[in-house]
């Protein structure tokens, strides 16, 4: 639980949720910790209205079994194996009809709302459970699941979806925490050629193992845009920010050759304060495309699970740690100086 911004999460002993005639409540297996629960911890996103508040239960990258039904369900039965995603639409406004719902018109993110308490818990309920529950594949387990909640899946639609990723692409990845580690995964499996760019070494190697064709130390280079354009002749055809900073915002979209895709994954921190100022008339005239991806839509999660039975994806590569929810709050502080590598989850309750 959230206690107060900064401050170390507490263990704390709660109500069990009862759900309500469209909720389900699902007994968690696993949960993924994100870079997302740190903003939560600091307190960020009150800009864009999303800002947790003390007494919020976070967590938002779950796997876990149906323990109890409300009674206008209809389409889910205790011991289902489901996940759902952070954003919970109400699946009845004109983006959840039309296959949107990612950026539903009244998203309650799960575990940044005092109505969705979140997934770092042994239950949590969910809001139209018919709506925003995903049954899970038999051959994927809940630790894999976790990992692809929010980070992978956000990855898999800011690439094959809003940057429309083909083969042969070549793709830079600022920032390799666990979204940039499963964009560099994502991109290689798709045929692409990513190039990583991080400050750590240990985070390079990792986005090595997954794929990346070339890597840029950020920490050490005078212009890692410039590095990146030289690695990729000229420039990248799609970049991606998977952190959110000033700094990565800008070097990504210099990264870029003409008429290139910058994808914007990473949200701000409370310096930027969602306002980041670009090179619009270079953008211009170079006809560069700046496109924000916030999430996937639930009906991308079919597509996503046909490549991961085949074998071109393979999420439980990003998996880091396991941890025990006692170890959730060292591990959410490790994050202040980037120190936790691919995607850690909470498997013990």
């Amino acid at each position: 639980m959230l206690e107060d911004y900064g401050e170390p999460l507490s263990i704390e002993t709660v109500d069990y949720p009862e759900p309500e005639p469209d909720q389900v409540v699902v007994e968690t297996a696993a949960c993924g910790v994100c870079r997302s629960d740190w903003h939560a911890w600091q307190g960020d996103w009150s800009w864009v209205g999303a800002q947790a508040q003390p007494g919020q239960i976070l967590g938002h990258e779950p796997a876990g079994v149906v323990a109890a039904v409300g009674e206008d369900v209809e389409t889910l039965a205790e011991g289902d194996r489901v996940t759902v995603p952070f954003h919970l639409g109400d699946g009845s406004c004109r983006h959840c009809r039309t296959g949107r719902a990612n950026v539903c018109e009244t998203v309650i993110p799960l575990g940044f709302a005092s109505v969705a308490p979140g997934a770092f818990a042994e239950a949590f309920p969910i809001r139209e459970a018919d709506f925003n529950c995903v049954k899970l594949p038999e051959d994927v387990g809940f630790a894999e699941m976790a990992g692809l909640g929010c980070r992978f899946m956000t990855a898999y639609h800011a690439l094959a979806d809003r940057a429309e990723l083909r083969a042969g692409d070549r793709v830079a990845v600022h920032g390799c925490g666990g979204v940039g580690l499963s964009a560099i995964h994502i991109a290689s499996a798709l045929g692409a050629h990513p190039i990583a760019v991080d400050v750590r070494e240990d985070k390079l190697e990792r986005a090595r193992e997954l794929g990346a064709v070339d890597t840029v130390d950020a920490a050490a280079a005078d212009n890692p845009a410039s590095e990146v354009k030289a690695l990729a002749d000229g420039g990248a055809d799609v970049s991606i920010d998977a952190l959110g900073i000033a700094e990565t915002c800008r070097n990504s979209v210099d990264s870029l050759a003409k008429r290139g895709t910058h994808v914007q994954v990473g949200l701000t921190t409370d310096e930027e304060g969602g306002e980041i100022s670009l090179p619009v008339d270079a953008m211009t005239m170079g006809e560069i495309d700046f496109r924000g991806s916030f999430g996937m839509p639930l009906v991308r999660y079919e597509e996503l699970f046909r490549l991961i039975a085949d074998g071109t994806l393979e999420p439980s590569k990003i998996v880091g740690e396991r941890l025990s929810l006692e170890e959730l709050p060292e591990t959410l502080a490790a994050m202040d100086d980037y120190g936790t590598v691919g995607i850690p989850v909470v498997t013990e309750f």
